[in-house]
């Protein structure tokens, strides 16, 4: 009798074992998913800005249409994602095609003295702080799930459950080039 009384108590045991870890899986899980809805809602507040920012600029730099098409082309492809990794280009080539459209405002001292430019460019400014934010967030949110999927004793729940390791939005190689400064002399 004492033997299947210590027999169940670790059988229960091992159970609420296993539930923990299966309950821990699982709230990670939501945790990325949801740090990733919230870079989502910023993205698609930085795509509806755009838009207001475009129409201010075309009216003092009309023959930018390079730059305006490049914007075109980003927000179509943000429109267009339909997973994390289609969407995070797609953000990239939104952050230098609106970098590009900044850049033009130098050349416009009108432009950049105009009010709704102005306004536009704190809100975008504002999008983006917390696009970072939420991008740091999801990858914290990844670690944690990559790393209890991946370490005893979730390695052993996760492959059953079709638990697989996610990845880590990171900045393009192409954003990561240290830009060149040139201090030249002047005649």
């Amino acid at each position: 009798m004492t033997s299947t009384i210590v027999v169940l108590v670790l059988l229960a045991a091992l159970v609420l074992f296993v539930v923990n870890i299966y309950n821990r899986i699982i709230t990670l899980e939501n945790r990325y998913q949801n740090a990733w809805s919230q870079i989502d809602v910023q993205l698609k507040r930085r795509n509806d800005l755009v838009p207001n920012l475009i129409e201010t600029v075309k009216g003092y730099a009309a023959h930018e249409k390079e730059v305006f098409d490049n914007v075109g082309r980003a927000r179509a492809a943000m429109a267009g994602a339909k997973n994390v990794d289609q969407s995070a280009e797609a953000a990239n080539m939104m952050t230098a095609a609106l970098g590009r459209l900044f850049a033009i405002s130098e050349a416009y001292p009108e432009l950049k003295a105009n009010e709704n430019f102005k306004l536009l460019q704190e809100e975008l400014s504002s999008v983006e702080n917390k696009i970072a934010y939420a991008r740091q967030f999801y990858n914290d949110a990844v670690l944690q799930y990559n790393t209890v999927i991946e370490t005893v004793p979730g390695v052993f729940l996760a492959n059953p459950m079709g638990k697989s390791r996610h990845v880590y939005l990171e900045v393009p190689e192409e954003d990561k080039a240290v830009p060149q400064v040139s201090f030249g002399a002047t005649a």
